[in-house]
């Protein structure tokens, strides 16, 4: 072989030992993604970031979940995953992020898993599409928290760990530390050797107190946290570290001294302030769409102002998990969504985002865009939260195109509270032109000046900020909110018969007062129907006829006694054709029967037929009532829905168990 040839040859092989590529560049390592149980709950595992694989049928373990959105440490990652529409019931990767503990978690059914409600847990989580993040480098293998505690004393602090077992019964604990008095300056640790074996004990912070008689000054507890510096200022006087307990670390002979979460013999530190990790105002829980016009009549100038005016309102809401999350829909001839509620959750994420958006032209269509957002926007898919109440804000330059009436009612009834901001609105000489008058007033939530804010002018749009924030975070004030108080359409069946009585007739009248009172009754929230029956049947009025509550109380009591036999099959019948057939869509239609005896007709098929129909049915008896009848008016199970007792006078006594058994059921239903 000749001496070029061997050159060639040598060269060959050392191009391939060493893995190069034709091109030059190296393959990136694939992401190991650790696989978890479902029962895995997110406080077992130490790091604040991390992704991990979820098996299939989750959902079936039942495994607890806690919160909504933003999740209490001791749930299930795999099923607060569904529960969030991250993954679905056949598993899949799943990105978790711990934070500080909320004060109260909402339960709430999605997806096919209910949430509990839970007050003041220590530590949160919240998850997202496993998808990894550029940049961003996640574990392959998982550090667990200690299964057994641990106590370990280091010089003049105590720090401990607590069992994943006993985390469930713990109090919240709050750690503190005294203030510095010397800058950079901290007391030695030291720790004591471990007596049988070389490995070292995994150990948490969980609290610092003081160790005898004295306290430390100027010695400073830290754990570790991604995003520490090793050259920050010291800790301010009033910081408090977080109380957890689940954040763990082994320290293997020679790695880094600060790997285990305290100082190795000899090494004085400096304490370290955590660069808080954005979560949201907890005290704007809400779901917000803003619908941006995006028609030609509004020219590029003013639509770059529009955009401007919700960079600043995303500023000014503070977006985080735990906070408001935001989605936008540019309207025009069709809607768009530029994004949904679970692309970003930050503010700082937003303002890129919305100053690339681009006018899509086209008419002012706002029905189709109030139309859009209530079949497709606020959905779990899109990041609907369900604990969190719905909000949409409509930005209009001038007036719809088309008519909003029917869209908006349809939207308020599926709970969302619509707010509209006008800008420039028509003139007296301009109303002529307007599709649809009074539009504002038929599309908000309610008339009373709190869900419209009409701009005078673009150009004082940005005035509008503050006003609208604080309007949108109002809670308290949102109430289109479905609940199970304002989501009903209640009809009550009651018993005229002549073995009543005049004076026991009242008491059943007081008796749907009081179980009336506990519903908020407007045309959009609960409306009430009531008919009367003996052989024959009587509407006392329907549904939406007295459409606030001090209206309807006074037309319950002015109900007259009517006196007969007692027909119940056919009052029931009578019911589904006078009230039920003019139930609102998205309406829950509840049915309550009061009735003292046994009916002269059958009340099977009647009672059937209703329920095939979706009306719930509640079966109250009284005195001579037949157990029997009574469980076939009741919805299945009858122990929820019959109810009975032995005189008038102790029908007080199911008004909280109604309410409590309508909201439990609504509460349990997946809805939007």
């Amino acid at each position: 072989m000749s001496k070029p040839t061997l050159t060639a040859v040598f060269i060959a092989f050392l191009l391939t030992s060493s893995g190069a590529k034709p091109n030059g560049k190296s393959k990136k390592p694939k992401q190991v993604v650790p696989a978890i149980e479902c029962d895995m709950r997110a406080g077992k595992i130490s790091h604040p970031e991390f992704i991990v694989k979820c098996p299939a049928n989750c959902r079936e373990t039942k495994e607890k979940v806690y919160g909504t959105g933003v999740f209490a440490s001791i749930s299930s990652i795999c099923n607060a995953a569904i529960h969030s529409g991250v993954i679905t019931n056949s598993g899949g990767k799943v990105i978790v992020m711990k934070m500080t503990g909320q004060a109260v978690y909402k339960g709430s059914f999605a997806n096919g898993v209910r949430s509990l409600s839970l007050p003041n847990w220590r530590e949160s989580f919240s998850v997202s599409v496993g998808k990894p993040k550029k940049g961003v480098n996640y574990p392959s293998t998982l550090v667990f928290a200690s299964s057994r505690p641990t106590t370990v004393k280091t010089g003049e602090l105590l720090y401990s760990t607590v069992s994943p077992v006993t985390e469930a019964l713990e109090p919240e604990l709050t750690t503190t530390i005294a203030p510095p008095t010397t800058t950079h300056v901290t007391t030695p640790i030291t720790t004591a050797p471990p007596t049988t074996t070389s490995a070292k004990p995994r150990v948490t912070i969980h609290k610092v107190r003081e160790a005898g008689a004295h306290r430390t000054e100027t010695g400073t507890a830290f754990r570790r946290h991604p995003h520490f510096s090793s050259t920050s200022a010291p800790e301010p006087e009033d910081h408090k570290l977080p109380s957890e307990t689940s954040h763990t670390r082994e320290s293997p002979a020679g790695s880094n001294p600060f790997e285990s979460g305290f100082p190795a013999r000899g090494h004085n530190i400096t304490p370290r302030v955590p660069e808080l990790m954005p979560q949201g105002d907890p005290n704007c829980k809400v779901d917000i769409a803003f619908l941006m016009d995006g028609s030609w009549s509004i020219g590029k100038r003013r639509f770059k102002i529009q955009k401007d005016f919700l960079v600043e309102v995303s500023q000014v809401i503070n977006v985080g998990v735990a906070g408001p999350m935001m989605g936008i829909i540019q309207y025009g001839d069709d809607p768009v969504t530029e994004f949904s509620l679970k692309q970003y959750s930050s503010s700082k994420d937003l303002k890129p985002v919305i100053n690339k958006i681009v006018q899509k032209g086209g008419p002012s269509h706002v029905g189709k865009a109030l139309s859009y957002i209530n079949k497709h926007f606020f959905s779990d898919a899109n990041g609907n939260r369900g604990g969190a109440p719905n909000v949409a804000v409509v930005l209009v330059d001038g007036w719809p195109t088309d008519k909003v009436e029917e869209a908006s009612r349809l939207a308020r009834e599926s709970g969302i509270n619509i707010f509209f901001v006008t800008i420039e609105g028509p003139d007296e000489n301009e109303k002529q032109n307007v599709v649809e008058t009074n539009f504002v007033d038929k599309a908000v939530c309610r008339t009373n000046g709190f869900f419209s804010l009409p701009i005078t002018s673009w150009f004082a749009l940005r005035k509008a900020v503050q006003p609208l924030v604080k309007r949108v975070c109002d809670t308290d004030r949102l109430v289109c909110s479905k609940t199970c108080l304002n989501a009903n359409d209640i009809a009550f069946v009651i018993d005229g018969s002549s073995s009543v009585g005049t004076g026991n007739f009242r008491t059943v009248l007081q008796f749907v007062a009081n179980v009336t009172q506990e519903f908020e009754i407007s045309d959009t929230d609960t409306r009430v129907g009531i008919i009367q029956y003996t052989y024959e049947q009587r509407l006392e009025f329907a549904f939406g006829q007295h459409n606030n509550k001090a209206d309807l109380l006074n037309a319950i009591k002015r109900i007259n006694y009517w006196s007969g036999g007692t027909s119940t099959g056919a009052a029931i019948t009578y019911v589904a054709d006078q009230l039920f057939s003019k139930s609102k869509p998205n309406k829950r239609k509840i049915m309550i029967v009061i009735t003292d005896g046994r009916s002269y007709d059958d009340v099977r098929a009647p009672a059937l037929a209703v329920h095939r129909k979706g009306v719930i049915a509640y079966s109250i008896g009284i005195a001579w009532a037949a157990q029997e009848e009574l469980e076939y008016i009741a919805t299945d199970p009858d122990r929820e829905h019959s109810f009975f007792v032995d005189e008038f006078d102790n029908l007080y006594k199911y008004v909280s168990k109604i309410i409590h058994n309508i909201c439990n059921e609504f509460n349990s239903q997946p809805r939007n």
